[in-house]
């Protein structure tokens, strides 16, 4: 106490490399504010290593590379609407919805009588993301998913 300085340790992200690193802040130190802008697009097809987003808009498409999507890769469905960000004119990142409603394409068979509460049973959806979901789901059915923390939610109507 009394001769320790006050500091925060942040962990940034280069928008322009997309590199991580952990950096030390005294309380003193200022910062720039960064303006990134968002903007509505619809997710409209994979070409290789791409993924091409149109704006809905003006119709411009911007196409981003698979290592800007991180994990969000796995929900993406044609015509999905996502929030694009951008920096200095260039895409950065995207944001998809906090839940989606996709088919289960794989899963195990429910087993009759199986009447445990929480046994779970992986399902592979059709963006070929897995989730556990409870043994009623059967193949075929859609299910909405937190794309957040990768979780069953409910049937979908």
């Amino acid at each position: 106490p009394g001769n320790l300085r006050a500091v925060i340790q942040i962990k940034m992200r280069n928008l322009k490399s997309g590199n991580s690193k952990e950096i030390r802040f005294g309380s003193g130190d200022k910062l720039d504010v960064v303006h990134i802008e968002q903007t509505d697009m619809e997710y409209l097809y994979a070409d290789g290593e791409s993924y091409v987003f149109m704006n809905q808009e003006n119709f411009e498409q911007v196409s981003l590379h698979k290592s800007l999507l991180g994990e969000d890769v796995q929900w993406l469905k044609e015509n999905m609407v996502c929030k694009v960000e951008f920096y200095e004119g260039s895409a950065i990142a995207i944001e998809v919805p906090l839940t989606v409603t996709l088919k289960v394409v794989e899963t195990e068979p429910s087993l009759k009588g199986a009447t445990i509460t929480n046994v779970y049973k992986a399902a592979k959806l059709e963006t070929g993301a897995v989730v556990q979901v409870p043994p009623f789901i059967e193949e075929g059915e859609m299910i909405r998913v937190d794309t957040r923390e990768a979780k069953y939610l409910e049937r979908a109507n």
